[in-house]
C-alpha cells in the first residue's frame, strides 16, 4: 500500500512561512498607464484633450523604497501628498491642473489626508485641483479641462529674474 504525503511547509524564523508571497498588484498605476496611452492617442488624432499629452506628466511620489532611497528623494524635495498627474498648461483662469487619481472599484484606495492637503494647497494657489476615480472619471476630467479657454496672464517677454542662467539663447 502505498500512501501520499503532503508537501510539508517550510518554516522560517519564528515560525513564518518562508513560501515567496504574491507582489501586491498596482490596480491605481496600471489604470493611470492606460489613461495616458489614451491621452497619447487623442494627441496623435488632433483632438482638444489630445493637446493636454505633451504637458502633462506624473510625479513619481508613490511606491515601493527603501528607508535610505525615500530619505534622499525627501531631502532632495519629494513631497508627501503631491497629485499623480500635472498638467502644465493654464486654462478656465487656472494656472494648471493637479489631478489626484485613484483605480476603479473595487481597487479604490481611500484619499490620504496628506493628498487633500495637497489638493486644498494647490486650489489655494489658483490650480484646478481635481481628485479622478478610475479611467471614464479622468478622461472627463481631462476632457472638460481641455474645453476650457487659455488663461491669460500678463506679459512676460521682458520680465527676467536677475538669478539663474540664461537658456533661451542656446549654449
Amino acid at each position: 500500500m502505498t500512501t501520499t504525503r503532503k508537501p510539508r511547509r517550510i518554516l522560517g524564523p519564528a515560525g513564518a512561512s518562508t513560501a515567496p508571497r504574491k507582489r501586491p498588484v498596482d490596480w491605481e498605476g496600471q489604470e493611470q498607464a492606460v489613461l495616458i496611452r489614451w491621452l497619447l492617442g487623442e494627441c496623435q488624432r488632433g483632438t482638444r484633450v489630445g493637446a493636454l499629452y505633451d504637458v502633462t506628466y506624473h510625479v513619481p511620489n508613490g511606491g515601493q523604497r527603501s528607508k535610505a532611497t525615500g530619505a534622499a528623494m525627501k531631502r532632495q524635495g519629494v513631497k508627501s501628498g503631491v497629485s499623480d498627474l500635472v498638467v502644465m498648461d493654464a486654462r478656465g483662469g487656472w494656472h494648471g491642473l493637479y489631478l489626484e487619481f485613484k483605480a476603479s472599484a473595487p481597487h479604490t484606495a481611500a484619499l490620504a489626508p496628506s493628498q487633500r492637503e495637497w489638493l486644498a494647497l494647490a486650489d489655494e494657489r489658483g490650480y484646478c485641483a481635481v481628485l479622478a476615480v478610475g479611467l471614464e472619471e479622468a478622461k472627463a476630467v481631462l476632457r472638460e479641462y481641455a474645453e476650457l479657454g487659455r488663461t491669460t496672464h500678463q506679459d512676460t517677454a521682458g520680465v527676467h529674474l536677475n538669478s539663474g542662467t540664461e537658456w533661451r539663447k542656446g549654449e
